[in-house]
């Protein structure tokens, strides 16, 4: 593996570092909290026309720019960095790759330009709740999380003319304004259960969506109900949809495991630059010894998640799958930065003023999402069978 970037990967991330300190700073960030959708259309178009960042990752056959996985998560690293909120996990890193991976050469020819162009967003319509065993990173996904009968979430029965869907997800991400939704849905009844994705307009009849407050309002998430809606069936019968899944959860760690050390990265960063302000007993406090001992072990807890994130992404890109425990040590990295950055800023740090907060219950929602840290160690270490030798039944990471 070799670490060090090409020189179009490092013109990628100036670029949209560049792009997204000018465009999304605390004043724009916050309004565009504020708005119903909880993004900013301008900077999305910004993002898809100068930088083809909603395609970075797909096929330049269907309009995308070609590049692997190890490019989008170097861009999600300075996405990261900003808290930037924009459709992209929901719409680039979740559905899209399931669409491409699933869909009917048809259904692709259809819908991945006009994802790549960012012109359409789309949301995977699972559970916030399930999401991480949806996407096998705590566990195996092959249960009955998407539904079934008096299980909750979403059903699905077959009709004369296609398929009919009933049911709610919660807590989706970008559930409330995705132009597309991609459901998980339990069909087959108590005999046969297996689950399907289906193709859903985020305007069909018989959809109502609703934004729902959540602890971290730049990762907006909404509520969708369906009844009795019309859906078309994503690919064939046939697919192997939890692999689909499991593959499409894996890079995707691997992606956000890369946000979150730019997260934690920047969280870092601000409460260096605080603590040499701030003054104390006629000094900054950063001339303390305790204050740079504790800053120093967050230094090298955020440089070995940044490792550990970036060899997840190469590993993804050649086929490997490493981004479970890779998203573990980052979540880990990311609420230890910003609960230290809470803790220096003081007061400060907690008002909504100050962005420290923001990227606090950025590190509480992303665990709430996709974690806990303990479930996404335990279930790689089961995997890779590191206890198997000892005989060990119960891993506790």
């Amino acid at each position: 593996m070799d670490t060090s970037l090409t020189p179009e990967q490092d013109g990628v991330r100036r670029a949209l570092r560049d792009l997204l300190e000018s465009r999304c700073g605390p004043h724009e960030l916050r309004a565009a909290l504020d708005t119903p959708s909880g993004h900013d259309p301008a900077l999305w178009t910004a993002l898809a026309e100068r930088l083809g960042l909603p395609g970075l990752a797909l096929p330049e056959t269907y309009g995308g720019v070609g590049c692997s996985v190890t490019e989008l998560a170097l861009a999600c690293e300075e996405t990261g960095r900003a808290l930037a909120p924009s459709p992209l996990l929901a719409t680039t890193v979740l559905a899209a790759p399931l669409i491409a991976a699933l869909g009917t050469p048809a259904q692709r020819e259809e819908l991945l330009p006009r994802l790549a162009s960012g012109a359409l967003t789309a949301a995977l319509a699972v559970d916030g709740t399930v999401l991480a065993t949806a996407l096998a990173l705590t566990g195996g996904n092959g249960g009955d999380w998407a539904g079934g009968g008096r299980a909750g979430g979403v059903q699905a029965r077959r009709t004369t003319d296609g398929w009919r869907l009933y049911g709610q997800a919660d807590q989706v991400l970008d559930g409330h304004s995705a132009g597309l939704l991609v459901v998980a849905a339990r069909t087959g009844g108590y005999t046969r259960p297996r689950t399907l994705l289906f193709l859903v307009p985020g305007d069909a009849a018989g959809v109502a969506r609703a934004r729902r407050t959540t602890v971290d309002a730049t990762r907006p998430q909404g509520r969708v109900h369906l009844r009795d809606v019309d859906a078309r069936l994503l690919g064939e019968e046939g697919a192997d949809v939890t692999g689909a899944l499991a593959e499409t959860g894996d890079r995707a760690a691997a992606v956000l495991a890369c946000e979150a050390v730019g997260a934690a990265g920047r969280a870092l960063e601000r409460t260096v630059e605080h603590v040499g302000r701030r003054e104390q007993f006629g000094r900054p406090i950063g001339s303390f010894q305790a204050v740079k001992h504790r800053l120093a072990d967050v230094y090298v807890e955020v440089q070995a998640a940044r490792s550990a994130a970036y060899y997840a992404a190469w590993a993804a890109a050649q086929g490997e799958r490493a981004g479970g425990l890779a998203l573990a040590q980052a979540l880990r990295a990311q609420r230890t930065a910003s609960a230290e950055a809470i803790q220096f800023h003081g007061g400060l740090g907690f008002t909504w003023e100050h962005e420290a907060h923001l990227y606090f219950k950025r590190a509480a929602g992303d665990e709430l999402l996709l974690g806990p840290v303990h479930r996404l160690r335990a279930h790689a270490a089961g995997t890779a069978r590191l206890f198997e030798a000892s005989g060990t039944r119960e891993v506790r990471v």
